[in-house]
């Protein structure tokens, strides 16, 4: 077994802080990574709308939400202004890089992205990704080539933008093994690479797994990791099946999110 380790990088604490420790880390155990970053605002207490999704606060009471966020940050984007992510930590970014890991773009605004994607139309699909990506050439001086959807939140025109705009591959949805994605009829040719571990705060609290076991959990389903890149260049991106790429819920998770579905013919 191969894994492919990819960190979202969501808000400016978790750039600030998160990230350097990370990175210090993966340098002691020899591991390299695929750092998606969140690069416009930081807007993380906009997130309290959706206290009426489904499962929302099941998830609450499962993880600790102020500990893990802080204070600050669930108040970024309501009773205090969202901080640029982008210009705050564009040196700790190109740290990354220069450490050797992979990066790429998560989103520009990851609560924007999240809770609106689905039900936008192509325009409003298209500036979010280009807000995003223009951010990411200003800080690393280069296009990315990879793009991992904030929330797993998509819809038919993010596929559409990751063929015209060249990623070499996107991670935006949940699944079991690399596909061509197919969604609404349309087969689009960037290869996804899903995630197929669960996340740390849909495993805490679940069948007595703790903060102090879930690591546990985690590596019995790993091996040596590396980048997402690494993973792809063994992979005959030409021969991969075709699936449908659908909204569905995973266990441990609110809402609806983009999942990897049943195989299907691949359209020309």
């Amino acid at each position: 077994m191969k894994i492919a380790l990819k960190v979202d990088v969501d808000t400016l604490r978790g750039t600030l802080e998160g990230v350097p420790a990370l990175l210090e880390l993966y340098q002691r155990y020899g591991v390299k990574a695929t750092f998606l970053f969140s690069i416009g605002p930081d807007h993380t207490g906009r997130a309290l709308r959706r206290i009426f999704r489904p499962g929302f606060f099941s998830k609450v009471q499962r993880t600790s939400v102020l500990s893990h966020y802080g204070l600050k940050t669930l108040l970024y984007g309501t009773l205090l202004p969202g901080p640029h992510i982008g210009r705050r930590g564009r040196d700790i970014m190109r740290q990354v890089e220069k450490a050797g890991h992979e990066v790429g773009v998560h989103c520009y605004d990851h609560i924007r992205w999240q809770d609106f994607v689905a039900n936008r139309d192509a325009e409003w699909t298209r500036k979010e990704m280009q807000a995003a990506i223009d951010s990411f050439q200003d800080i690393f001086g280069h296009q990315p080539t990879t793009h991992g959807a904030a929330g797993w939140q998509l819809n038919k025109h993010t596929l559409q933008l990751e063929q015209q705009l060249g990623f070499r591959y996107a991670s935006d949805c949940r699944g079991q093994s690399p596909f061509i994605p197919q969604m609404e009829g349309e087969t689009f040719q960037c290869p996804q690479i899903p995630t197929t571990l669960p996340t740390l705060d849909e495993l805490l609290g679940c069948n007595g797994i703790t903060e102090a076991n879930v690591h546990e959990a985690v590596f019995a389903a790993s091996r040596k990791p590396g980048t997402l890149a690494d993973y792809v260049a063994d992979i005959d991106t030409a021969a991969l099946p075709c699936h449908e790429l659908v909204m569905s819920e995973i266990e441990g998770r609110s809402g609806l999110l983009a999942v990897q579905g049943q195989e299907v013919t691949r359209n020309s």
